[in-house]
């Protein structure tokens, strides 16, 4: 993970004809010190420490590849003393107008220990989710809100008791609600989690609330604070429109005591290329991670928006790989999800993932609170071992077969 006082990078660079080696040598330069060459000796000595260093070149051509199919993986030392301990001025050093020159793709970041001890990460994390919740033996299950512009107080509620009582663990606040009129952030906060204490009268289950945090980013913690206050016990924000560095102010601030979910919102500007971007397990994964996400969503490689099941899988050993000297990050797997995708979930993510549905619990025929079950019984199924349509026959299960009807099962 470490090579010393440093932070790594590696890049994806095409080009048909460069001298990669020298590509690279002028990224490492170009980006620190600006000219090596030209500089006298004594000046050399004294700007030694601030220079790039080329780590390695790796180049991948093939006689006959077709043209732009020729590439290179650059790895790049960049010295802790060159940036301030904050993930913006490390994305400018490594990768701000690099980004514009041409085809090249940043794939990775390696943190120094200097650098990463200035992240505590997630407050919660994937442990700490599973406590607040008080479950550790499944997977977790999260409703959207759906059709929320333009309602009211009164029609949250309905919408998020329903949600409730179909047994879902989380229910997050769509990411396009912001705050309006007829929603205010306080009131909102203060009706669904009423909703939530009446639905667990009748479940028996507790439920977070991910309120979705939005507003000037001057005003972003005094939000937070508003929102804790009425009563949130989660934060739904929307970092890359944000920034990273704004997910570590929240992140970090103690009396901002709840976890944060992070919405992947804009990331599609960023990974899906193969020339240009930033890579999603990067974007998505690790730097989510150090920046204080408790829970990270992003597409999954099932449904409506969908991301290779290769990235996929990339972006959630990101989330919880041992390396990184912080709280692991709850996956969460999102978009275009139905019961009948489950068995695939659990086989491909395992026990730590939290299945996230919008129109899969919506779209339910028997209503809401029956998508809500249908996923759970769906989810026990795959536990046990059962296919979904013999889970479907047993009595009680009449949401499960009504979901698989309709949407159809995968396994």
């Amino acid at each position: 993970m470490s090579h010393g006082s440093v932070c790594v990078a590696t890049y994806r660079c095409y080009d048909d004809k460069a001298d990669f080696n020298k590509k690279a040598l002028g990224i490492a330069v170009g980006l620190t010190v600006g000219s090596w060459t030209d500089l006298p000796e004594a000046r050399k000595a004294e700007m030694e420490k601030h220079l790039g260093k080329v780590i390695s070149v790796t180049v991948h051509e093939s006689e006959g590849a077709k043209p732009g199919e020729r590439y290179a993986d650059l790895k790049i030392a960049y010295p802790d003393v060159n940036f301030s301990r904050d993930i913006p001025a490390l994305l400018v050093t490594a990768f701000g107008k690099l980004s514009m020159d041409g085809r090249i793709k940043l794939l990775d970041l390696e943190f120094s220990e200097s650098f990463a001890s200035a992240f505590p990460g997630p407050k919660f994390g994937l442990a700490g989710v599973r406590e607040l919740l008080g479950v550790h033996d499944r997977p977790l299950l999260m409703s959207i809100f759906k059709s929320v512009i333009g309602h009211d107080l009164e029609g949250l509620r309905e919408q998020f008791y329903k949600q409730a009582l179909g047994g879902v663990d989380l229910i997050k606040d769509d990411e396009i609600l912001f705050e309006n009129p007829l929603t205010p952030l306080e009131k909102r906060v203060e009706t669904c989690m009423a909703a939530a204490r009446l639905a667990e009268q009748e479940t028996g289950q507790k439920l977070l609330y991910a309120v979705n945090l939005t507003g000037p980013t001057s005003q972003l913690v005094a939000n937070a604070k508003r929102a804790v206050a009425a009563g949130a016990n989660a934060l739904l924000f929307n970092v890359l429109a944000y920034g990273y560095d704004a997910l570590h102010m929240l992140s970090s601030d103690p009396e901002i005591n709840v976890p944060i979910a992070a919405h992947p919102s804009l990331a599609g500007a960023f990974y899906p290329s193969p020339h240009y971007g930033i890579a999603a397990p990067l974007l998505l994964g690790k730097l989510m991670r150090l920046a204080g996400a408790d829970l990270v969503l992003f597409p999954s490689p099932y449904g409506s928006v969908v991301m290779p099941k290769e990235e996929n899988l990339a972006v959630q050993a990101a989330l919880i790989n041992p390396a990184l000297p912080v709280r692991a990050s709850m996956p969460v797997p999102s978009a275009g999800i139905h019961p009948g995708l489950v068995p695939l979930i659990l086989r491909d993510f395992g026990r730590d993932v939290v299945v996230n549905a919008g129109g899969g619990i919506h779209g339910h025929p028997m209503g809401t609170a029956a998508g809500g079950q249908a996923f759970r019984q769906a989810i026990a199924a795959a536990e046990q071992g059962l296919s979904l349509p013999e889970a479907a026959k047993q009595t009680g299960n009449e949401a499960l077969q009504t979901a698989i009807d309709l949407w159809g099962f995968k396994e």
